[in-house]
């Protein structure tokens, strides 16, 4: 970086940064994404000179502009809509909790309601879903063709949905 440059940014940063990253955690709330977005106007700033030089805008109304877009951007990804706020995160599978007590309730309902079902359809759903194989292997092991298991797996997670919706059991 030249030294016009970093005497650039070094001004730009002392005179605005400071009320730049309030403007945008009001927007915002979170003071990562701030800080992230006064760097990024920071950075396009560095990016476009002319931009800050034109005579019918004040640098300071071209940078609180740029962040409020990039907040807008940001909002209006598709990243923000599918991401989850750390703190709000759900247990991941496998995670245990101090009580099971529910997930031993849950495999009892499951269980009770696979009783109800054919045995070609519990078997086929037990080799799939807690065995974890493959229709290929299921076919070959229980001597049937790869399209039985799928149609035997199909009507045999209708029958157990209908068979816990019975239980009380909603979606």
């Amino acid at each position: 970086m030249t030294d016009d440059r970093a005497a650039l940014l070094r001004t730009l940063h002392d005179e605005h940064a400071p009320d730049l990253w309030q403007f945008v955690l009001r927007l915002t709330g979170d003071p990562q994404l701030a800080s992230d977005v006064v760097q990024e106007t920071l950075l396009r700033a560095l990016q476009r000179p002319g931009a800050l030089a034109r005579r019918h805008t004040s640098p300071r109304a071209w940078l609180f502009t740029v962040a409020r877009n990039l907040v807008i951007d940001n909002q209006r990804s598709a990243r923000q809509r599918r991401e989850i706020p750390h703190d709000d995160m759900p247990l991941a599978r496998g995670a245990e909790s101090e009580d099971s007590t529910d997930a031993l309730l849950d495999s009892w309902l499951v269980a009770d309601a696979l009783a109800q079902l054919s045995s070609e359809h519990r078997t086929v759903i037990v080799h799939a879903f807690y065995g974890r194989r493959p229709i290929a292997d299921i076919a070959a092991e229980l001597d049937i063709p790869p399209g039985t298991v799928k149609s035997r797996l199909h009507y045999g997670l209708r029958a157990l949905r209908l068979a816990l919706q019975e239980r009380g059991v909603s979606q």
